[in-house]
C-alpha cells in the first residue's frame, strides 16, 4: 500500500508512529496511508525553518519572485497530474480539481509581483531635516492548517503569500487527501526554493496543538469548521500568535421576482451541487422572494436537478463525484433525515444513491428540500453536501434578514435585474462576500477572501494585500542626518515634528 510521509528536512519518516487511512471515494477502498506526526517532529521542522528563513528574508524580493515564477510554470506543466491525484483522494471530478489548482495558482501569480507589494512609505521633511519611512518585514515562521475540500488552492493561498514575503512555512494539510500538498512542496523545491523553506507535516489534533503551542511559530492561518476555527483562534492568540481562522458557511442565494430564472437555475446547479457541495462558498440555500417566484423557480429546478449526472471522479461527463469519506456520506444523509423530521418537504431525495459498478463508493444523490424555515436546525447548520434548501421569503426585507441574521456570514448572492435592489442589498447585508448575479463570489487574487461572524475569526483576510499584511509586520523609521561639526549636546533628545 502506498505510504505518504512528511516532507521535512532530514528524512520524511518519524513522528507518533500512528497512521491514517486515505480512501478512494469512488470505489470505497483504502488506497494509501499517511503518517501522523507529533510535537517532536514539528520541533525538528521548526528548527530547520529557523536556520533557513533569515537568509531567505535577506534575499532581495525580485529573486524571491523568480522562484514564484518558476513554481507557477511547474504547476502549469503538471496541471493534469495534480488534478488527477487530487480527484483520486478527494472525489471531485477532474475538471473541478483543475479549478482547485487554478484558483491557487492565481494567488501564486499575484505573489510573483511581491517586489511591488512590499514597498513601504516615505515622507521627506517630516520635521527639520527629518525623514520618516516604513518597511514591511516578514514575521519569521508561519504555519497553515488546511481542510480536505481544497487541497491545492487553500495551501497555495497561504504559503504563496507567506513565503514570497520572506517567511518560512510549515503546512499541515488534511490527512484525508494529503498527496497534492506533498506534490506542491516537491515542485516548490524544484522551482529553486531553499530546502526546508516549505515543509509539510501530517497529523490530527496532536499536531494541531503542537503548532498552536510552539513558541517559534509566529502566525497561523486556518480554514475548516467554525468550532475548530474558534478553538484555533483562541488558543493561538492566547499563545501570542497572529491568527486568522476561517470557518463554516451557509451561503444564501436571494432570487428577486425579476431575476432571469433560467440563468438562476443554471447557476444553482453548479453552485449548490458542484464538488458535491463540499465547499465553503457553495450556495446551499436559495431564497425566492414571493410565492410566485418560489413556485416558478421550483418548477424549473426539479428537471435541472434530475438531469445532473453523478459519477466517479474521472468520469468526464459527471457533474460531480462522491463525497470524501463514508463518515461524511452518513453525516449528509443524517442532515436530510433531520430536515424531513423538522417538516421540510423532500422534493428530490439523494439518500441511498448507488452508482452501478461502484456500489461501495461514497455517493450522495442531489437533494432538493422545500419549505425549510429559519427555525430548523438543518437550516442553521452547515450540511456540506449536495443538498439545496428552499427558504421562502415574503419580500425584500425578509430576504435580506435571513443571511444577515444567520450565524455564518461567509458569502451571499442576489439575482436581480434591478440595480437599486442590488445596490441596497450589497450595502446592507451582514455578510463578508457578496455576489450580484454571481453565485460563488470568491474575489480574484488581487483582492482578498474572508467571511464575517462565525465564518471568520481574526481581523485580516487571506491573499491579496490583506494576506500580505497578515504575513508581515511594519517597521517605522524616523531618521535625521546631522551635518557634522556640532557638539552633540542634543544627541539623545527626541526631536519634535513641529
Amino acid at each position: 500500500m502506498r505510504q505518504v510521509d512528511h516532507f521535512v528536512v532530514g528524512g520524511s519518516s518519524g513522528g507518533s508512529g500512528r497512521k491514517h487511512q486515505i480512501w478512494n471515494p469512488s470505489t470505497g477502498e483504502v488506497q494509501a496511508e499517511v503518517a501522523l506526526g507529533d510535537a517532536d517532529l514539528l520541533a525538528r521542522a521548526v528548527e530547520t525553518a529557523k536556520r533557513v528563513q533569515p537568509e531567505w528574508a535577506a534575499t532581495n524580493p525580485q529573486k524571491r519572485a523568480r522562484v514564484m515564477f518558476r513554481f507557477k510554470e511547474l504547476i502549469e506543466a503538471n496541471m493534469q497530474e495534480l488534478a488527477e491525484l487530487l480527484s483520486s483522494e478527494h472525489g471531485k471530478v477532474v475538471d473541478d480539481a483543475k479549478g482547485d489548482v487554478q484558483r491557487g495558482l492565481e494567488v501564486i501569480e499575484y505573489a510573483c509581483g511581491i517586489p511591488q507589494a512590499l514597498k513601504g512609505e516615505y515622507t521627506q521633511g517630516a520635521g527639520p531635516g527629518i525623514d520618516v519611512y516604513s518597511m514591511r518585514q516578514p514575521l519569521g515562521i508561519g504555519a497553515g492548517i488546511t481542510p480536505f475540500n481544497f487541497p491545492a488552492m487553500i495551501p497555495m493561498w497561504m504559503f504563496g503569500m507567506a513565503i514570497a514575503a520572506g517567511n518560512a512555512f510549515i503546512l499541515k494539510p488534511s490527512e484525508r487527501d494529503p498527496s497534492v500538498p506533498m506534490r506542491l512542496a516537491e515542485l516548490f523545491l524544484e522551482a529553486g526554493a531553499p530546502e526546508g523553506l516549505l515543509q509539510v507535516v501530517h497529523g490530527d489534533k496532536e499536531m494541531v496543538d503542537a503548532i498552536l503551542d510552539h513558541p517559534d511559530i509566529a502566525a497561523i492561518s486556518f480554514v475548516g469548521s467554525s468550532d475548530i476555527a474558534q478553538y484555533i483562534y483562541s488558543r493561538g492568540t492566547a499563545n501570542a500568535k497572529r491568527v486568522q481562522a476561517f470557518g463554516g458557511a451557509k451561503n444564501h442565494g436571494i432570487v428577486m421576482p425579476d431575476a432571469d430564472l433560467d440563468q438562476v437555475v443554471n447557476d444553482l446547479s453548479g453552485a449548490a451541487f458542484g464538488s458535491a457541495g463540499e465547499r465553503c462558498m457553495a450556495l446551499p440555500v436559495v431564497v425566492p422572494v414571493g410565492e410566485d417566484t418560489a413556485e416558478r423557480l421550483k418548477e424549473k429546478l426539479i428537471p435541472a436537478i434530475h438531469a445532473l449526472r453523478v459519477g466517479v471522479s474521472n468520469d468526464p461527463d459527471a457533474h460531480y463525484g462522491p463525497v470524501v469519506t463514508p463518515e461524511h456520506k452518513a453525516r449528509i444523509e443524517g442532515w436530510i433525515d433531520t430536515a424531513e423530521k423538522e417538516g421540510a418537504e423532500v422534493v428530490i431525495d439523494g439518500r441511498g444513491f448507488s452508482l452501478q459498478g461502484h456500489e461501495k463508493g461514497f455517493f450522495v444523490g442531489p437533494t432538493l428540500l422545500d419549505h425549510v424555515t429559519p427555525q430548523m436546525e438543518s437550516y442553521r447548520e452547515e450540511i456540506f453536501g449536495p443538498v439545496l434548501q428552499i427558504v421562502r421569503a415574503t419580500d425584500f426585507e425578509d430576504a435580506l434578514r435571513l443571511p444577515s441574521e444567520h450565524q455564518y456570514g461567509n458569502g451571499v448572492a442576489i439575482f436581480t435585474r434591478n440595480g437599486h435592489a442590488a445596490r441596497e442589498f450589497a450595502s446592507r447585508v451582514n455578510v463578508g462576500m457578496v455576489g450580484i448575479n454571481v453565485p460563488i463570489p470568491v474575489p480574484v487574487s488581487y483582492h482578498s477572501f474572508g467571511g464575517w461572524k462565525r465564518s471568520g475569526f481574526g481581523d485580516i483576510d487571506q491573499y491579496g494585500m490583506e494576506g500580505l499584511k497578515f504575513w508581515t509586520k511594519v517597521k517605522k523609521v524616523t531618521q535625521r542626518w546631522p551635518d557634522g561639526g556640532g557638539d552633540g549636546s542634543n544627541a539623545f533628545v527626541i526631536p519634535t515634528m513641529g
